[in-house]
């Protein structure tokens, strides 16, 4: 099973182990797939959760998974050619494994998400007011570690589990402590206070992404106070204001906050690949000269 599952598999395995429940994993995928080696789906009798990207091969593994529990089936493995006669245009190839769960594959995945988890990039808000929340909300289920941070009391209420909500009497604290790499996101209730938290964020000089939320004129003036302080002016070019980009004109909080999730999504993901990459590739090297 794979970490790079759409949603967490454990509730589901949780609640169907013991009426049966066949996993469906694809172990490899070439050329064009709607999903990479490694992606997993939960099926039940009734139900499923996760995918392995959707579409005919989605609804096709389905079934099978569904006739292997009626007939008593505990394993299989496809080989899934995605063109015409399986009803998708992708062009690629695909190997599917298909067998049923075990309270050792339930152990397995808890183990596996929560290490998956531990990895995730983290990003911090800063200020739980309509953007704030509607940006922590958007963020959720996306595979990032999200907390939110305000210094007042009640602003936090209702918001999903996966969102950890912080209450700080001075939410720049929460700066000098956060984990290397992390994503900032600033846009509490106070100018000045969305000042303090950019400043402490870019001067760490580690922060993955440094955005605040506001217009030309309060990232002029940031700037100005930033320099007067003894800021460095490169590190100004890392700095985002306004957060979200300028090419769409829409203030709702909604909007700022989807756009601004994109950012992050380009930022930290992009980075986070390339980190994989690289270490692939050093112990690769390594490899070859062990």
């Amino acid at each position: 099973m794979s970490g790079k599952t759409a949603m967490t598999l454990i509730p589901f395995l949780t609640r169907h182990l013991a009426d049966g429940t066949i996993l469906v994993t694809l172990t490899q995928a070439a050329g064009s797939t709607p999903r990479e080696a490694g992606a997993t789906m939960a099926v039940s009798a009734t139900g499923a959760a996760g995918t392995i990207g959707g579409g005919q091969l989605e609804f096709h593994c389905i079934d099978i998974a569904r006739a292997m529990l009626q007939a008593g089936e505990t394993a299989r493995e496809l080989d899934i050619p995605l063109g015409p006669q399986m009803g998708q245009c992708c062009g690629g190839r695909v190997q599917v494994s298909l067998r049923r769960a075990t309270s050792a594959d339930l152990a397995m995945q808890v183990a596996r998400e929560q290490a998956e988890a531990d990895t995730r990039p983290a990003i911090l808000i800063f200020g739980a007011g309509h953007t704030g929340r509607a940006l922590a909300q958007v963020l959720a289920p996306l595979p990032f570690r999200v907390t939110l941070i305000d210094d007042r009391d009640g602003v936090m209420d209702g918001l999903p589990a996966a969102v950890t909500c912080i209450r700080m009497a001075d939410p720049v604290a929460a700066v000098a402590t956060a984990p290397q790499g992390a994503a900032h996101v600033v846009l509490t209730h106070s100018h000045a206070l969305d000042y303090r938290l950019a400043e402490a964020a870019l001067q760490r000089g580690d922060a993955a992404y440094v955005g605040m939320i506001g217009s030309a004129t309060k990232r002029a003036r940031f700037e100005g106070g930033f320099l007067r302080d003894g800021g460095r002016r490169e590190a100004l070019a890392r700095l985002i204001c306004p957060i979200g980009g300028s090419d769409v004109d829409d203030k709702r909080p909604e909007v700022i906050a989807a756009l601004t999730a994109a950012e992050l999504v380009q930022s930290l993901l992009r980075k986070q690949q390339a980190s994989c990459g690289a270490g692939a590739e050093e112990r690769a090297g390594h490899d070859a000269t062990a």
